[in-house]
C-alpha cells in the first residue's frame, strides 16, 4: 500500500477526522458507499454490453 504502515494510517485518519468532524464523517462514509456501488455498477453493465457484442458477433 505505497509504504503506508498502521501509524501513517491512524494519523490520516485523526487529520481527517479533525477535519470533518464526527457529524459529517457518516454522511461522507455513505456519500463512499454510494459512489462505490454506482461505480461498480457501472463496471457489470459495460462487462454484460461488451459480452453481449462478442456474441453477437460470434452468432
Amino acid at each position: 500500500m505505497a509504504g503506508l504502515g498502521t501509524p501513517e494510517l491512524i494519523v490520516i485518519a485523526v487529520v481527517i477526522f479533525l477535519l470533518f468532524g464526527a457529524t459529517r464523517l457518516p454522511q461522507l462514509a455513505k456519500s463512499l458507499g454510494q459512489s462505490k456501488r454506482a461505480f461498480k455498477e457501472g463496471l457489470d453493465e459495460a462487462e454484460r454490453e461488451a459480452q453481449k457484442e462478442v456474441k453477437e458477433k460470434n452468432a
